[in-house]
């Protein structure tokens, strides 16, 4: 099930960026970082009364481009192409559109121009415009600004929402009112069908390599309910295997707005990743990893799903004895947070070791859902506090009593101990490399929990 997606819409220096801020740093809990990876601050994972949703800043268009220095809301007719590009690409990926405007500089021609693009550019869906977009009239701070704001009904968006993203005042209505507005999630159903998502920046070559990947052998392409919109799915078969192929392609860059073309790609992204059992991270061979790059790997990490590094368009570069070594390097060096992912040199355009893909890509979910005996474990957790038994500033050593693996996809491993605040994350991490020299697990997570034990 996917999370819904909110974009912050509107001109600049309206209070995009603090109700952001707000909304992800206060009222919010964050979905947590995972150590050593990278997150946008443009995008997070924030949660309102038990929903969990993505918030997306647009960003606003800077008003002094082109040399102009006078502000968007008073001379904005040569901002008009990038403030419509900035609504449509919230309009193509967001479930909800957050309006803002500023209740300060009251209803300005840049929030018509605005406002008459999010409804233009809106679909019926069910007898009703989707997106849904909520008025909100931001720096309402005192009863009189709130009282004010019923000049923005003119904008034709239905009731406005006075708020304060600097003090709160209002957000918590806001946010219950956003929650309604929300699409009916459907759980999906549980089956077999091994889901890959092909990620990555825009231009790497992804529709290339699913095209290749499918070939004659393609048997049915569908819109599946819950996906993301202009996100198709391919379904076939390989090797009597049921298979998805989430196809996350469609995005290029236009120009200026190549900054929010980069972000909502990262958004397209997400939405995939949180669907499917394994990513395929393509990275360009020509421009070498980028860090967006690095990005969308730590939200595979996020996610706790398996990966793997397809580098792409490896025939246009030029080679000698150490290129591909030299390469891998700098993916490990950059991708130190995931180290146990497999890499593979591609190129789809000319079919280079694209029949090494699939197999490949089914291998690391074979390795996602395996177990391992109690006593394998155990005799490795024995063989771990031989090695290594770290000791707290007080004296006190953690000990570990024994474990057992509670589940699988990804492979998850409950440890008791005599307490874990003794044991520091690098302990953690000693751990999994300990299990990883016995089991693998290829291109997959592993979870370590440890649990106190009451004799």
């Amino acid at each position: 099930m996917t999370r819904p997606v909110v974009a912050l819409v509107g001109r600049p220096n309206v209070g995009k960026s603090t109700l952001f801020n707000r909304l992800c740093g206060e009222m919010m809990a964050i979905v947590d970082d995972t150590p050593g990876t990278t997150r946008d601050r443009l995008f997070a994972v924030a949660e309102w009364s038990g929903v969990q949703f993505d918030i997306v800043d647009t960003g606003g268009i800077d008003p002094t481009s082109a040399s102009r220095k006078s502000p968007l809301s008073i001379g904005s007719a040569d901002f008009i192409q990038e403030i419509k590009s900035q609504a449509v690409m919230a309009i193509n990926e967001a479930d909800a559109i957050l309006f803002l405007v500023d209740a300060l500089s009251g209803v300005t021609p840049a929030d018509h121009e605005v406002a008459q693009i999010l409804r233009q550019s809106q679909q019926k869906v069910d007898g009703q415009p989707y997106p849904p977009i909520l008025l909100v009239v931001n720096k309402a701070d005192s009863a009189k600004q709130r009282d004010t704001v019923n000049e923005f009904y003119e904008l034709g968006l239905g009731d406005p929402y006075p708020i304060s993203s600097v003090h709160g005042t209002g957000t918590g209505d806001l946010l219950d009112e956003l929650l309604k507005v929300f699409p009916k999630q459907d759980e999906e159903e549980d089956d077999d069908t091994v889901k890959i998502a092909i990620v990555g920046k825009p231009n790497v070559g992804k529709s290339s390599l699913l095209n290749k990947l499918t070939g004659e052998e393609r048997s049915i392409v569908s819109s599946i309910a819950g996906t993301t919109r202009d996100a198709v799915d391919t379904k076939f078969e390989f090797d009597g295997i049921p298979v998805i192929l989430i196809d996350t392609a469609g995005i290029r860059r236009r120009g200026r707005v190549e900054p929010g073309v980069e972000k909502y790609s990262v958004v397209r992204s997400m939405r995939a990743i949180e669907r499917c059992d394994v990513a395929l991270l393509l990275i360009d061979a020509v421009e070498g990893i980028s860090a967006q790059d690095t990005h969308i790997a730590g939200y595979v990490k996020e996610e706790n799903k398996s990966a793997v590094v397809i580098v792409n368009k490896w025939d246009a570069v030029e080679k000698d004895t150490y290129t591909m070594q030299t390469f891998s390097e700098r993916i490990r060096q950059e991708l130190n947070f995931m180290d146990y992912v497999p890499i593979l040199f591609i190129s789809a355009k000319t079919g280079q070791r694209v029949n090494q893909v699939m197999p490949l890509a089914l291998k690391v979910q074979e390795e996602r859902l395996a177990r391992i005996t109690t006593g394998a474990l155990n005799r490795i957790l024995q063989k771990a506090q031989d090695v290594f038994a770290p000791t707290s500033k007080t004296g006190v050593g953690i000990k570990l009593y024994y474990g057992t693996q509670v589940r699988t996809d990804p492979p998850t491993f409950l440890i008791y101990c005599n307490n874990p605040k003794l044991a520091h994350f690098t302990y953690l991490r000693f751990l999994e490399n300990q299990i990883r020299q016995e089991f693998p697990f290829t291109g997959t997570p592993i979870r370590i929990v440890l649990k106190p034990r009451h004799d």
